[in-house]
């Protein structure tokens, strides 16, 4: 952090190193900013970010606010390193849940589950997972459900296992397959589903998981 240099004024003490600093000018970005910017751009220095703890997030949230694609994805990436849950980023980072930047898309849904345990992030991810024209952003997403969810509790993994469970069900193969990877790696079990097995067995391994999910909930 840069150190203020005392002021000296002929006749007068040294400036309170506990007064305020003086306001931006018009069109300038306020100092914490400037600070804060220098450590994610052009690379993220994670540690000093955690260094300053989760103040410096409303900072991130409104450089992300006024950034171009380039730079939200780094800010994206900086969330997704912090990991600490914010409101505010998440509401950001939302907008640019279906944006077609795939650099900046990756990074959104990497990020969304470290910074929120909302249930919409866990909806919106899985509906990109199963609906995404784009193959590369729904297996991401199944990624990112697999492995980012780190603020959920058990009782919030109820609603994410109940819906990989349905996307098991799925009509494309390749949801099929991932939304099965998502949950073996959530939760240690396959429950003998195969995904390019005939309907009939696939729907014998489904039934196996909705009961196993009656049970994981009555238990919590």
């Amino acid at each position: 952090m840069l150190l203020a240099l005392a002021l000296f004024v002929p006749g007068s003490a040294k400036l309170d190193a506990a007064s305020p600093p003086a306001p931006a000018r018009a069109g300038e970005a306020p100092e914490d900013e400037k600070q804060v910017a220098a450590l994610l751009f052009p690379r993220v220095d994670l540690e000093a970010l955690k260094s300053k703890g989760p103040g410096v997030l409303p900072i991130m949230v409104r450089l992300y606010e006024r950034s171009d694609e380039e730079r939200r994805t780094t800010l994206a990436s900086a969330f997704y390193g912090l990991g600490w849950k914010s409101p505010d980023a998440k509401r950001v980072l939302m907008r640019d849940a279906h944006t077609q930047n795939q650099e900046l898309r990756l990074q959104v849904q990497w990020a969304l589950g470290r910074v929120s345990s909302d249930q919409d992030v866990v909806d919106v991810l899985v509906d990109n997972m199963r609906t995404d024209p784009n193959p590369l952003f729904r297996d991401k997403a199944a990624c990112a459900l697999a492995h980012d969810q780190i603020h959920l509790t058990d009782a919030q993994k109820v609603h994410l296992y109940g819906r990989l469970i349905q996307a098991l069900r799925d009509q494309e193969p390749q949801v099929r397959a991932i939304a099965s990877q998502a949950l073996q790696i959530q939760t240690g079990q396959s429950k003998g589903y195969r995904p390019d097995a005939p309907p009939e067995e696939r729907e014998a391994s489904i039934r196996l998981w909705e009961r196993w999910l009656q049970e994981y909930r009555s238990n919590l």
